[in-house]
């Protein structure tokens, strides 16, 4: 079956890419590294990436997705705001530069779309998913489609207040989820007793009170922010990817809990939470698959 579409997702520390056929299939993949410490040289990484992966479908031109951190303009054709980090991102006109048809969709929304269209949400038309990482990150999926909205800023569900009395996060609200529970406010969270989630939960397995309790309280805010993201979005399926979903049942256990005692179950319906199917491959995956949409 011949390649249909390359996808490539620029991370900060590596750039992934895939090339797939008209099935979906994932034909050939690789990774890189990014490059961010030089003066645009993620650019040549990302061509690298390309002109290889192209090398494998033969002399078929083929459009590219481009997952990457930012907010895309309002024809994805470039990322038009992503401050203090890979200089030169913004407004960066990919088409130009590939030589190759370009799309580009934030790297939450792309993973939300391998996802939807490949993996654990395959099928459903209403799904949130949201990445826990360093921070929190988040997408949408309304009606079959990525919910962009105005600005392309739709999903950014980690900037979400849970405590109104909380300090700001990185946009200015205060108590967010992202605060909550991200990786990034681990040694906050705990008094400096811990400096990841991935000790923390080794402290939690090691019957430590403290740990338990600091994690507990994190997961009980995160079923909280999920509770009202079925109250404002009223999804079928959630998404959850990202490094603190290794957690496993130490997670979706007492998640489960909690959400017992947070969603509003109207009629017995209740959200499904699952984990995802993807990888660090997602972003690449659901790049290319907005890429053949968009054709």
């Amino acid at each position: 079956m011949s390649a249909a579409v390359i996808g490539i997702d620029l991370g900060g520390t590596r750039i992934k890419g895939v090339l797939l056929d008209s099935q979906r299939n994932v034909l050939e993949q690789l990774y890189t590294p990014t490059n961010d410490d030089e003066l645009a040289g993620w650019r040549d990484a990302v061509l690298e990436c390309v002109n290889s992966l192209q090398s494998k479908a033969g002399s078929q031109q083929l459009p590219v997705g481009i997952s990457a951190p930012g907010l895309p303009n309002a024809s994805n054709t470039s990322i038009a705001f992503m401050p203090g980090r890979l200089q030169g991102l913004e407004n960066f006109d990919w088409s130009a530069f590939l030589k190759h048809p370009a799309f580009v969709l934030n790297d939450a929304v792309s993973a939300l779309l391998a996802e939807a269209r490949l993996g654990a949400a395959a099928g459903k038309l209403n799904v949130a998913m949201l990445t826990l990482g360093t921070g929190v990150g988040g997408a949408i999926l309304v009606n079959g489609q990525p919910y962009q909205g105005a600005f392309n800023k739709a999903g950014h569900i980690g900037h979400m207040v849970i405590d109104d009395e909380g300090e700001p996060d990185v946009t200015g609200m205060p108590g967010s989820l992202e605060d909550a529970i991200g990786n990034v406010t681990i040694a906050k969270r705990s008094d400096g007793r811990f400096s990841s989630t991935h000790e923390l939960l080794e402290a939690c397995n090691n019957n430590d009170v403290f740990a338990k309790e600091v994690w507990l309280k994190s997961v009980r805010k995160l079923a909280i922010g999920l509770a009202s993201v079925t109250n404002i979005l009223s999804p079928e399926t959630i998404v959850l990817g990202g490094g603190i979903t290794e957690a496993g049942e130490a997670l979706f256990h007492p998640l489960e809990e909690y959400m017992g005692l947070y969603e509003w179950r109207a009629g017995g319906n209740r959200v499904n939470i699952v984990k995802a199917h993807f990888g660090d491959m997602a972003g690449a995956i659901g790049a290319a698959c907005f890429a053949m949409e968009k054709q």
